[in-house]
């Protein structure tokens, strides 16, 4: 019966890396759509959090730029910009280089207002291998 363990513990990592959707996210100015997301095996992409969707800016006469924020594995966040007046696909993989694997990931969508103004951020979405 040793192949019915390969073939289950072959089965938990096909599901674990299968994508995901990733809700909607919107803030005053961006938006964050069409969103899928998966938690890639030690074997592959560094074992990352990888992730795709389109960046809008749903305010372009405002002078101001959105972009992604996304932490892992209690890291400091890592921006991902957009273009101004634009609708941009981004496509990113993040890891942390310590581990072989990630399994705990945040998730945001943000407007740049500049240095004198606090940037529009959306709630921060927790995602973890299901």
């Amino acid at each position: 019966m040793w192949w019915r363990r390969v073939f289950l513990a072959g089965a938990g990592t096909a599901f674990a890396s299968s994508w995901h959707k990733l809700p909607d996210l919107k803030t005053r100015g961006v938006a964050f759509e069409q969103g899928f997301y998966r938690f890639n095996p030690a074997e592959r992409s560094h074992g990352s959090f990888e992730w795709s969707g389109y960046l809008i800016d749903t305010e372009p006469d405002d002078n101001h730029n959105g972009y992604v924020q996304v932490r892992v594995e209690g890291h400091d966040w890592d921006r991902y910009y957009g273009k101004q007046r634009q609708r941009v696909h981004l496509h990113h993989a993040s890891w942390d280089g310590a581990q072989r694997y990630t399994d705990d990931a945040y998730f945001r969508v943000c407007l740049d207002k500049g240095t004198l103004r606090p940037d529009n951020c959306s709630s921060a979405r927790h995602y973890q291998p299901r």
